[in-house]
């Protein structure tokens, strides 16, 4: 974690020869948004002292209220390495806030940071890894994207199989240079997919970090002539993308998750914990899984999670535990996918295992068998409910539970119910071209 200091900034600009600084901050629907600055206004940026129109940002503020102001955290500061090395480009991630001096509520950092507070408050840390899958397609000749890709390479296949793999690798070493510890990179299951794993951190570093690792991403790609997608099923019949989330809790450094005398090596503030996750899941769908086609990769065949049930042995339930113990003792929920507001989806997250911890909440008996092989009887005598199976269904069960709502807050609540129940109706009056192929000739 860095730890700068206004004068480590102005120095690092100077030295660095930064022409441009962009202030980056994300919408409530996890867009990413910029103010471009030139140095000769850094000081002004670094006094709070930059201001933007919040009613033009999608579900921000009101036309009346609509002066906001960009706080710029200081240790997110990095230089691009794909910019001119004369005149160079650097960001800082900003918290937004009022002409008042408070921080903007429905400001999804702020959020994540709210939540974090309370598990310090009992003495928590909160550490996230997640895992981030994308498709990279080819683009047309007015470079727009399509969903076309001539390679047919699968699970961990390598050049020339993977066509993907120069991109790939640019990536890698560009994520690196903007100080990204990347363990893993590889050729998903579905021909054109990816995925690559950086370190675990602190849940605030890890939402920023996802934010940037989407912008490398479709950067990197851009160069390579191709699209970069984190759409979570761009097409019919192969596997989607999902954004695997590896959540642990610390006390004073030490996991607090391991508990070598539990069968499962799992400690009582583990089990609470998934209690929590899974008391409040179907709420949390609606954040971690926001859009309609997000819809589209949580069903039957291909490896997304369907039902709400958890495992320490397989790997088809909605929550499983990865075979590390001791320090590495994580819970993996498999089910968020990669167009989720990271600050949201991991604000819900925590805070539903807190309110485990906080009310002692059981979860049920581990379900450690396919749970696709069971019969729906055998699954509702296991009391194995199912994930909501649209948008709507999320959005109507995201209505029904206060506390996650209570989580984002009335004003994002409110808006987020709004927009999100407007992208469904509009996606349910559209024709689409599987209604045509299937009843224009025959009705």
């Amino acid at each position: 974690m860095n730890n700068y200091t206004r004068k480590d900034i102005l120095r690092m600009v100077e030295e660095e020869d930064v022409g441009f600084i962009r202030l980056q901050f994300t919408d409530i629907f996890g867009t990413m948004k910029n103010v471009a600055i030139t140095t000769s206004q850094l000081e002004k940026a670094l006094d709070n002292q930059i201001m933007f129109d919040g009613s033009s940002i999608e579900g921000f503020a009101r036309i009346e209220e609509s002066d906001m102001y960009l706080y710029p955290d200081l240790n997110t500061f990095e230089t691009f390495p794909w910019r001119p090395q004369q005149g160079k480009v650097a960001r800082l991630i900003c918290d937004v806030y009022k002409t008042d001096g408070t921080a903007f509520e429905s400001d999804p950092r702020y959020i994540l940071k709210k939540v974090m507070t309370e598990a310090r408050s009992m003495g928590y840390e909160f550490n996230v890894g997640p895992e981030c899958e994308f498709f990279l397609f080819h683009t047309d000749d007015d470079g727009r994207p399509t969903t076309l890709s001539h390679e047919c390479a699968s699970y961990f296949d390598l050049g020339p199989l993977d066509l993907g793999e120069n991109a790939r690798r640019d990536m890698v070493l560009t994520l690196e240079d903007m100080d990204f510890e990347i363990e893993a990179s590889h050729h998903e299951v579905a021909p054109a997919q990816h995925e690559i794993d950086f370190r675990y951190d602190e849940a605030l570093a890890t939402a920023d970090n996802i934010m940037t690792f989407k912008l490398v991403v479709k950067t990197i790609a851009k160069r390579h002539g191709l699209h970069a997608t984190f759409m979570p099923k761009p097409k019919y019949g192969i596997n989607g993308s999902g954004m695997h989330l590896n959540m642990s809790l610390s006390r004073d450094g030490i996991n607090a998750f391991q508990d070598t005398k539990d069968p499962n090596g799992l400690s009582k503030e583990a089990y609470y914990f998934i209690g929590g996750i899974m008391k409040h899941m179907k709420a949390i769908s609606f954040i971690t899984n926001p859009i309609v086609n997000s819809y589209k990769r949580l069903i039957p065949g291909y490896e997304a999670p369907v039902y709400i049930a958890w495992s320490a042995k397989n790997r088809t339930p909605l929550i499983r535990i990865p075979g590390s113990r001791g320090e590495g003792t994580r819970v993996e929920l498999r089910s968020p996918d990669p167009s989720a507001n990271p600050y949201l989806a991991l604000a819900v997250c925590l805070a539903a295992g807190l309110d485990g911890i906080k009310h002692e909440i059981m979860p049920p008996c581990s379900v450690d068998c396919n749970i696709y092989e069971m019969t729906e009887q055998e699954r509702m005598d296991a009391g194995i409910e199912n994930l909501p199976g649209s948008l709507l269904e999320a959005a109507r069960e995201f209505e029904k539970d206060a506390f996650i709502q209570d989580v984002l807050g009335e004003d994002l609540s409110k808006k987020y119910i709004k927009a999100k129940t407007k992208e469904y109706e509009d996606y349910r009056a559209q024709v689409t071209e599987w209604e045509l192929g299937k009843y224009l000739h025959r009705l």
